[in-house]
Order: structure tokens, then C-alpha cells, then sequence
């Protein structure tokens, strides 16, 4: 007999494909909104030699604020919002792969594992161009100059408008590395994600069904499923952190050996080095992993097909 307590998962089959894309878009625009300014402070903090610019994740808040206003904190979101493409491409290879590999594995884990490393690949071969694109606009600051290249404007940053700043930093790229220079840190991008991808689906599985077992009769599923998001990012970006660190000087900085890279960084910062970052990862991934793991789910309960709405249940039962 089935255990009413074990959480049923939502799979491809079960959904109305058109409700779950265009729910799907909204709610992935909202969460990339509230967690940019995270985002871009992990990567200023990930480039700066040291600390010469930032102590850490709240100075780097504090400073950029004071620099910039909020617009800083949001360089590079026009570029940053066409992964939207990307997200759509995830969900989708996510879903379709776990369908497949349920063909010749029951497992959960695998599933989860081989389907989350799928679709962090297609991901990425979209992603990266626009990350390289927009991760130069992060680094823009007033006066001065972080990355390889520097917009072209006024010292106060208002002599070009947002796209022709992202024009001025294409021209760049391009006639600085040509075409490669768009996928500049690509097999590091793949180093990173494909790992923290494939390695937080089964982690966010395994913490939610453990948390079934512990949580008092009649939680609702989506209480325990948005505790497990924040553990496996949490655990994904310890993992993973130092192929993101490497990763970011790849492409920011122009460098065009991993290893010499990695090198490099332990000569010049020690092990730690590998660490940076890591609190601003963290503290960027969980209030955007309740946020994704609470949208997703509900996501999938309101696309689900109509006939099969009184089968499934969102609390935990006796058993």
C-alpha cells in the first residue's frame, strides 16, 4: 500500500502545458527581479582582487547604494532578463528527461540527478552569451573599471542609455575575442551548473521526504518543500562554490585557462579564495529558493489536468 505521508510529485504527463508556461514566465520574472541585486554583488565580491573594494556581501550593499542607488544594484538586469529563455528550456528538458529516464529507472534520485544535469546543460548553452553580456554591465562602476571593459559615457554613468551601454559592451566583446568571446568560461559554466543542478534535485527531494516523516499530521506539503529548497541550495553552493569563483574570473576577467585560473587564485588568496562569495550565494539562494520551490510546486498544482485534481494530496495523512 502507498505511504499517504511520501509526497506525490506533479510529473509532465500530469500537466496542461499552456497554463504551466504562461504561470511559468510571470512567476520566473518576479523571483529574478527580488534576487538580482544579490546576484550582482556575488560577482563583484567573486572578481575584486582581495578585499580591495568590498568586506564583504553587506559593505558591498552599503557601498553600491551609496555609489549608484538602486539602479546599481539592478546593472545588467535588461541583458540578465532574456535567460528567461533559458528557464523555459530548463523546466522543459527537466520534465521531458525525468519522463524519459522513468523508462529504466523507478528511482527518484536518478531521475532527479540525470534530469537536472540535462537541463543545466541546455541551460547554459543559452545562458552563458547573455551572462558574459550582462556580468561586464555589473561590473560597471562610476570612474572606475572592474572588469576588462568600461562603458563609455559620462563619470556619473548617465551618458548612454541602458541597451547602449549593452551595445557599447558587445562591440567590445567582439572586437576583443570575436564570436568565442560570448562563451568565454562556457565548460566552466558547465564545471559549475551541471553539477549544482544535478546535485540539488535529489538533495531537495531527499530533505523534503525526510521532513514528511518529522512534520505533525495534516502540514501541508508546501511547508516542508520550501525548507528543502534553501538545504539543497545551501548544500549545492558549498559543493560548487569554487567552480563558480573560477567561472566568473574566466569570463569577466578574460582568462582563458581553467586551470591557470584556479592557480592563480590559490597563489594569490589561498583556499579561501575558493570560498568567496559563498555568503552572498547563500544568502541570495535562499529567500530565491523559498520563492522558486513555492512557485514551482504551485505552479504544477495549478496546471495540473482538471481529472486529476481529486487524486493527488497536499497535507500529510496518517499512514
Amino acid at each position: 500500500m502507498e505511504d499517504k505521508r511520501n509526497i506525490q510529485i506533479i510529473e509532465w504527463e500530469h500537466l496542461d502545458k499552456k497554463k504551466f508556461y504562461v504561470f511559468g514566465v510571470a512567476m520566473t520574472m518576479m523571483i529574478r527581479v527580488s534576487v538580482y541585486p544579490f546576484t550582482l554583488i556575488r560577482t563583484r565580491l567573486q572578481v575584486q582582487k582581495g578585499k580591495s573594494l568590498y568586506h564583504g556581501t553587506f559593505d558591498a550593499f552599503i557601498k553600491i547604494l551609496r555609489a549608484d542607488g538602486v539602479t546599481g544594484l539592478y546593472r545588467g538586469f535588461l541583458v540578465n532578463t532574456f535567460t528567461l529563455i533559458s528557464g523555459q528550456c530548463y523546466v522543459t528538458t527537466y520534465e521531458l528527461t525525468r519522463k524519459f529516464v522513468a523508462d529504466y529507472s523507478q528511482s527518484n534520485t536518478v531521475k532527479s540527478l540525470v534530469a537536472g544535469g540535462s537541463a543545466s546543460l541546455v541551460a547554459q548553452s543559452i545562458t552563458v552569451p547573455i551572462d558574459v553580456v550582462s556580468q561586464h554591465l555589473m561590473m560597471q562602476r562610476k570612474g572606475e573599471r572592474m572588469g576588462r571593459f568600461q562603458v563609455r559615457g559620462s563619470p556619473e554613468g548617465r551618458g548612454i542609455v541602458a541597451f547602449g551601454q549593452t551595445k557599447d559592451i558587445i562591440r567590445q566583446i567582439l572586437r576583443a575575442d570575436g564570436l568565442r568571446g560570448f562563451y568565454r568560461g562556457y565548460v566552466a559554466s558547465l564545471l559549475t551548473y551541471i553539477p549544482n543542478s544535478a546535485v540539488w534535485w535529489p538533495f531537495y527531494h531527499f530533505y523534503a521526504e525526510q521532513l514528511s516523516y518529522l512534520c505533525p499530521k495534516e502540514c501541508p506539503h508546501i511547508v516542508f518543500q520550501a525548507v528543502s529548497g534553501p538545504l539543497a541550495a545551501a548544500t549545492a553552493s558549498i559543493l560548487t562554490n569554487p567552480m563558480d569563483v573560477i567561472r566568473t574570473r574566466v569570463q569577466v576577467e578574460g582568462k582563458s585557462s581553467i586551470i591557470l585560473t584556479f592557480r592563480q587564485l590559490m597563489a594569490e588568496e589561498g583556499p579561501w579564495g575558493l570560498m568567496k562569495g559563498l555568503s552572498a550565494r547563500i544568502i541570495s539562494a535562499t529567500p530565491s529558493t523559498i520563492v522558486i520551490v513555492v512557485g514551482y510546486e504551485s505552479l504544477k498544482k495549478l496546471s495540473l489536468r482538471p481529472e486529476l485534481v481529486d487524486s493527488r494530496h497536499w497535507y500529510c495523512q496518517s499512514c
